[in-house]
Order: structure tokens, then sequence, then C-alpha cells
């Protein structure tokens, strides 16, 4: 829309880059073009707007297909006023010089124009395609329709209008329709969810049964290898009772050979020792022979002196004093080779 303001009785109109504007005084063509300002009078001035701008325009209509089944189309249809000298002349562009508010409505009027070519082609390609054919295909034939017939259509160059691209968003089947022929597709889905299930099932019992396979088989090769090492084992504690065996015999042997060495050898040492102490016993007695009894006496007593335990006291009596002097004076009386023989046996 226009920018119009008032300044002294005057009216001065500022435009948008997209707006194409004519302004005729008195008839004739005083300014022209997109974009431009300028001053002017309302009561002599005549102005027209044309959006050069490309427009969408969203469409929705029903059809009927060839086996009577209603579709709903949805397209959106770009355009543009290439012309708009043509298209201020064919249509009511008109703007008011007080608001710059258009007079009439021509933008619905292109709409009406271009949405009717377009439902009329639309009719015509899906009044002779089945439902399922429309469905699958449909899309593309009635986008490809559409921009042939928009482009075939003389009235759109006569009154400035371009078509710039067509574009078909769905060609949808009535909501209960739909359903009914989702139903094979989501039943054919299912099933193919089923056999993924089932085959899924299958493939995890199959995994579970090479488990438990290997498994036994880990378990098989675990008694195996304890079979080998109890084996191992008895074949180690026999060995090892065998090597104990024989070197206990040779420490037996060894024992007994020592025990006999040492056996002998104490045989030898008493041997030795028997003849040595007999040597010493004769040497002895042939050392006394000679000797008088007083001195045998006398060592006799030493000898039991050394034997006798210790005496703190000694109590002498006369009766004991009269037989032991007695019996020392025996020997001297008895004298004689044959007394001194016996003295030296008792000795």
């Amino acid at each position: 829309m226009a920018d119009i303001s008032r300044r002294l009785g005057r009216r001065h109109l500022r435009s948008a880059p997209t707006s194409y504007i004519r302004h005729h005084r008195r008839g004739r063509l005083a300014h022209e073009g997109p974009g431009i300002s300028f001053w002017f009078r309302a009561l002599t001035a005549a102005l027209s707007e044309v959006p050069v701008d490309d427009r969408e325009l969203a469409m929705t209509f029903h059809a009927r297909t060839s086996d009577f089944q209603d579709v709903t189309v949805q397209a959106t249809v770009t355009y543009r006023i290439s012309d708009p000298a043509t298209a201020a002349a064919r249509l009511d562009f008109s703007i008011d010089p007080d608001s710059g508010i258009w007079r009439g409505s021509p933008l619905e009027q292109i709409s009406t124009l271009l949405t009717e070519i377009a439902q009329q082609h639309t009719l015509d390609v899906l009044a002779r395609t089945a439902l399922s054919d429309a469905l699958v295909g449909g899309v593309t034939a009635v986008r490809e329709r559409i921009s042939a017939g928009l482009a075939a259509e003389p009235r759109l160059p006569g009154t400035g209008i371009e078509v710039v691209a067509v574009r078909v968003v769905a060609v949808r089947p009535e909501p209960e329709v739909e359903r009914a022929l989702r139903t094979p597709a989501r039943e054919q889905i299912q099933q193919e969810a089923d056999r993924a299930t089932y085959e899924r099932r299958a493939v995890a019992v199959e995994n579970e049964r090479a488990i438990a396979e290997n498994e036994l088989a880990s378990k098989i090769e675990l008694a195996r290898r304890e079979e080998q090492l109890v084996e191992q084992r008895g074949t180690n504690a026999r060995r090892e009772a065998e090597e104990d065996a024989a070197a206990d015999a040779v420490r037996a042997g060894a024992e007994a050979a020592r025990i006999v060495r040492l056996a002998k050898a104490e045989a030898e040492a008493a041997r030795e020792a028997g003849e040595a102490r007999a040597g010493a016993r004769a040497a002895w007695l042939r050392a006394h022979a000679d000797t008088s009894p007083a001195t045998l006496n006398a060592l006799a007593v030493g000898r039991l002196a050394d034997n006798l335990p210790r005496v703190d006291s000694i109590t002498l009596t006369p009766d004991v004093l009269t037989g032991l002097v007695a019996r020392l004076g025996t020997p001297h009386r008895a004298g004689g080779p044959a007394g001194r023989s016996r003295r030296a046996g008792q000795a």
C-alpha cells in the first residue's frame, strides 16, 4: 500500500520498490514506475498501484477420480505481474488518493482466475485416473497438467500475469477411504514387524544355543585339563615318592654303613682299651708284688680316704683303737714269703 501524506492542500505519494505506480492527471500519464514518489492534487489525479513482487497462492479443491472417489488436492501457485501497465488496464488497481487503499479487490480477482484454471485442469486429469493411480502418481501428473494449462492460458499474458512455479503438495482421499487404504499396508508392515520379531527371537535362541554349546565345550575342556592335571599330579607324586624312597634307601645304607663303621671303631676302641686296662692292671700288679705290706696298707688307706664321704668329726674309742692296732700288727707277726704273697693278693 502506498504511503500518502498531506502538505498545504497537496498530497505526496511514496511507494515501495515492489509496487508499480501509475499517475494520470487530467487523463494523461504523469508518473509511472516502481518505487517512485511525487506530489499530486487529489481532484485531478488518478492513481494505480500494481504489485510486481512474487505472490504465493495456496489453493485447495476437491476432485473425483474415474472410480468415483473424492480426493482433495492441495497446491500452491507462484505468480507475478510482469506487465503492470497491461494489468492496470485490465484490472482495477486504482487506489484512493486520500488513504492509498485499493478501491477494488484486484488480487482476489487474480486468485480466482488462477484457482479456476488450475482446478479445471486438475479435474480433467483426475477424472481419467483411478484412485490408486492418483494416490501413487497423481501429484506429478496434476502438477505437470496445471503448469501446462496455466502456460497455455491466453488470459494470463493478456492480463499481464506470469506464472513462476506450480507445486502440488498432496492428493488425499476421504478419511474413511484413506484409513481403508492404509489397512493393508499396516497389516503388511505388522506382518513384517512380526516376522522381524520372530527372526530376532530365532537369532536370540540360536545365539543362546551357541553360547550354551560354547559353555559346554569350555566345561568339557576344563574337565579334560583337570584330568590331565590330576594325572600329572599323580605322576609327580609317584616320582617324588620313588625319589624319596631312593633317597631314604641311600640314607639308610649310609646310616647302616656309618653305624657299622662306628660299631667296628667302638669295638676296636673297646678291645684296645681292654688290652690297655689289662696291661695297666698287670703292670700295677707287677709293681705292687714287690711292695711291702705297710706301704700297701698306706696306699689302701689313701684310696679309702679318697672314696669316703666328707667327715666333719671322728670319734675314736679305746675299743676301736685296740682292735685296729691289733689288726695292723698281725702281718708283722705272720712274716715270711707266704704272708707277703697273701697280702699282695688282698691288695
